[in-house]
């Protein structure tokens, strides 16, 4: 039963699938939750394969490609993780005064910054998408696509790993903070990295560019999360969704 509420708890928070709510939430299953969220996110990964592939077919341009697969995973979670994108930017712009900064993050809508922020990100995740298909659009370059989505998610393992605090009591990130064992963080990562390498060499990119991907997502994502702390106090909900598409532009771009 812990298993399948954590299942449910990650499918339901990382997508819009629609799933039986958990029977019991605590920071165990939550933590299990997180373990599983790039198996979770799977449907993303299929659904970003199948627009690769079918686009390709129908003989779309790159850049069309990109920005239609980009927009299914957007759509695929809810935009969940662009509004925590948003979020995170404008608290983190808004002022030095930590509780000025969480206010910012609540409202829930977005300024200069964080919209700023957004198409930057979103940019890039397009472009390096647009880059790997311009190198040779096969059906092993949809599944590294699709694959690099589900590996991305990797960076919720950084933000809920032991010794990142939560920056206030309530909402998801004071439920999943310290979560993570650090073997588990790294496990984790150095199965997205294998399956990222092994997937690149059939697109005909070299064996190390998967490895290089995660490792360079994981640096991004631990930048993010140390400043997080640093002006925060801890991470938050908005944090984990601002890591998410930040591994992501960094994944595409790095295999791009």
């Amino acid at each position: 039963m812990m298993l399948l509420d954590s299942w449910r708890l990650s499918v339901g928070t990382l997508t819009s699938v629609p799933v039986r709510p958990p029977v019991e939430v605590d920071r165990r299953r939550a933590g299990t939750a997180m373990l599983l969220a790039p198996l979770a996110v799977l449907p993303l990964g299929v659904a970003v394969a199948a627009v690769v592939l079918v686009g390709t077919w129908l003989g779309l341009p790159a850049y069309v490609v990109a920005l239609l697969a980009v927009a299914a995973v957007v759509l695929g979670n809810r935009a969940l993780h662009v509004d925590g994108l948003a979020d995170t930017v404008d608290g983190l712009a808004a002022s030095f005064d930590r509780e000025r900064s969480l206010e910012v993050m609540r409202t829930g809508t977005s300024g200069p910054a964080g919209v700023a922020a957004v198409v930057l990100v979103l940019g890039l995740q397009a472009a390096g998408l647009m880059g790997l298909l311009a190198q040779d659009a096969t059906v092993a370059t949809a599944a590294l696509a699709g694959a690099a989505v589900c590996a991305s998610r990797v960076a919720l393992l950084v933000c809920c790993s032991r010794g990142v605090p939560t920056a206030r009591p309530g909402g998801l990130g004071a439920v999943v903070a310290g979560t993570v064992g650090r073997s588990w963080l790294v496990g984790g990562s150095v199965v997205a990295a294998a399956v990222l390498a092994l997937l690149g060499v059939a697109a005909g990119l070299p064996w190390w560019r998967g490895a290089l991907a995660v490792a360079l997502a994981l640096v991004a994502v631990v930048v993010l999360v140390a400043r997080a702390v640093r002006r925060l106090g801890g991470v938050t909900g908005d944090v984990f969704g601002a890591a998410v598409e930040i591994s992501l532009a960094t994944v595409l771009v790095a295999l791009s």
